[in-house]
């Protein structure tokens, strides 16, 4: 670990979860697969804090969305603890985090997780319904616009191409309201045109919402207009600092 890192991973430790939206301290993950233990994620120590956009970069098998789903109450930490929004959720039970989800943390799933019987429209709506957004509709009509999807509202998942229905999955996550949003691989299935579109919508919530949104991605250029990057190696942070020259603009991204 550099300089830079450990400074800034002992600062974090000694400040605690004050003033941090998201605040992890020594999380581990660990699977049992067969006879072996793989250790998904090895004594994390991290504090993140709102309106921050943060890239989480890494190899596959890094840890990167392990550490996603543990921010989001999907997957609980063997060790460690996990404190999001003031509330610790390191040994709560099922029914309090479905509640944590509901009103903190909205999801941009990579494989999308649209419901194929509703429409785009209904599919936002959904998220906005179960953060209990008032105008759950309107809201998600706004939503679809803003992604350019305003003359698709009414076309259900399979009559939509796989850049379409990304651009659904993005416009549930906004649409929520919630503090946190916790994107994987959010351009994976776009191109570079529609790609830059989203960036600039998430990068949006951090500046004009106070959200604090993570991306995880194997795409370092989109680092370059992050607050902060954060690298996984084989579960551990080995680098996690604010961009040195400053986040570049998302027009100055190519890929």
């Amino acid at each position: 670990m550099d300089e830079t890192t450990a400074g800034r991973t002992g600062a974090s430790a000694a400040s605690g979860s004050g003033g941090a939206l998201i605040a992890l301290r020594g999380v581990g993950r660990r699977y049992v697969v067969g006879d072996s233990e793989v250790i998904a994620l090895d004594a994390v120590d991290l504090d993140i804090t709102r309106g921050e956009f943060v890239v989480v970069l890494g190899p596959s098998g890094s840890g990167k969305s392990t550490l996603l789903n543990v921010i989001g109450a999907l997957d609980s930490p063997t060790s460690g603890s996990v404190v999001i929004a003031g509330q610790d959720i390191t040994r709560a039970r099922s029914r309090e985090l479905a509640r944590f989800r509901r009103g903190a943390v909205s999801f941009i799933f990579q494989t999308f997780n649209l419901f194929p019987q509703l429409t785009a429209l209904e599919n936002v709506e959904f998220g906005a319904d179960v953060s209990r957004r008032p105008r759950a509709r309107e809201v998600a009509r706004e939503t679809l616009e803003r992604v350019g999807l305003g003359e698709r509202i009414d076309h259900f998942p399979h009559e939509l191409s796989g850049g379409e229905q990304q651009r659904v999955a993005v416009a549930r996550g906004l649409a929520s309201g919630n503090p946190i949003l916790l994107a994987d691989e959010p351009t994976g299935e776009l191109d570079f045109r529609t790609g830059v579109q989203i960036l600039q919508l998430l990068h949006d919530q951090t500046h004009e919402e106070g959200m604090a949104v993570i991306v995880v991605t194997h795409n370092r250029e989109i680092a370059r207009v992050a607050d902060r990057v954060i690298e996984l190696s084989s579960g551990r942070v080995v680098a996690d600092a604010p961009n040195e020259a400053g986040p570049a603009s998302i027009s100055e991204l190519q890929w």
